[in-house]
């Protein structure tokens, strides 16, 4: 019979014919690997402010997405003109009889002077308006920076020339003049000047205005990203192996330029969020009877509401500031994330 050998001196105990020697006091901790998208996701829920501005972001496309269900449910929908249905509710200059601007527990939001919009309503379908415009801008402005800034970095010579140039050329527009002076001339472009103009030929039109001054900044971003990799040793690699321009640049380069593109984007949205309230305000975006942001905010300056009840910008505004500063603090959050050793 045999049995485990003490080794003078070592205190450790070896076993032979094959009997089993004590068990281990503790499991084998199993390690796994994480690749770059999980770590970058273990950070971003750690950072507290980051994950509470995503739910507040969230919530806003949430809302703008259920406007119509909201407004069903609420029993209200932003073109019933109340100051015709209930003028009891409003004095002689359309400003509603009850202080805060008409809040109620029929009207949670008030009313709106001059015309009795319920505000409530009116807010969140202005909401889904801008953001629906707003993504649409961000989406084509994403594409563009990604088609013309990764074929000016990878291709280079010519092609890069002749992009750069373009890009600088644009930049020298004064964007927010440019914004104001040609959105009547891109609406004449679908509509006779003396038709009344379609809701949707005006959302086009913004559109296309700010997308066609908004992509340069992100292309340039991509150009100088996409100049950086074609020198690296697996896209040499690539070249080697025989890889066309095109397998290079969806394989290799459009993987590697994901962090700069998601975090540049979320600082785009809201500024053409801000942006497209600002023609709003200005009368060359959105007009009545079609909710805005940007157009209750031109509504609440008017001498008629500044001079009776303010409580009408109250909501517009809180609602715009909160949106605007969760949005920032997100795409800090997600830089972050992806490049932890940057310093906020």
């Amino acid at each position: 019979m045999t049995s485990p050998i003490d080794i003078e001196g070592g205190g450790t105990s070896v076993v032979v014919d094959g009997e089993p020697g004590p068990s281990a006091k503790g499991e084998t901790v199993k390690l796994e690997g994480r690749s770059p998208g999980q770590l970058m996701w273990l950070r971003f829920r750690r950072d507290r402010t980051g994950v509470i501005s995503a739910y507040v972001v969230g919530f806003f496309f949430l809302v703008g997405l259920l406007a119509p269900l909201i407004a069903k449910l609420y029993g209200k929908n932003p073109y019933t003109v109340y100051a015709d249905d209930r003028p009891e509710l409003f004095d002689s200059a359309g400003v509603p009889v009850q202080p805060n601007g008409g809040i109620s527990g029929d009207f949670w939001f008030g009313l709106e002077p001059g015309n009795g919009y319920d505000v409530f309503t009116k807010l969140i379908y202005g909401i889904r308006t801008s953001l629906m415009i707003s993504v649409a801008v961000t989406v084509a402005v994403v594409v563009t920076g990604i088609l013309l800034g990764v074929a000016a970095g990878y291709i280079g010579g010519r092609t890069d020339y002749f992009i750069g140039r373009v890009i600088d050329f644009l930049l020298a527009f004064p964007a927010q003049l440019f914004f104001i002076a040609s959105m009547p001339v891109v609406v004449s472009l679908f509509v006779s000047p003396r038709d009344e103009t379609p809701t949707y030929v005006r959302v086009v039109a913004l559109i296309l205005v700010q997308w066609f001054l908004g992509w340069m900044g992100l292309g340039r971003i991509l150009r100088g990203t996409a100049l950086a990799l074609r020198e690296r040793e697996f896209i040499e690699a690539a070249k080697v192996s025989g890889a066309s321009p095109w397998r290079i640049i969806r394989k290799e380069i459009l993987p590697n330029i994901v962090t700069p593109l998601l975090v540049q984007s979320t600082y785009l949205l809201p500024n053409f969020v801000t942006a497209e309230a600002g023609l709003s305000y200005l009368g060359v975006g959105i007009v009545e009877p079609t909710p805005d942001w940007g157009q209750m905010f031109s509504k609440a300056s008017t001498e008629l509401v500044m001079q009776n009840d303010i409580t009408y910008m109250f909501f517009p505004g809180i609602s715009m500031i909160i949106f605007v500063v969760a949005f920032n603090l997100l795409g800090d959050s997600v830089r972050d994330a992806f490049d932890p050793k940057t310093a906020r």
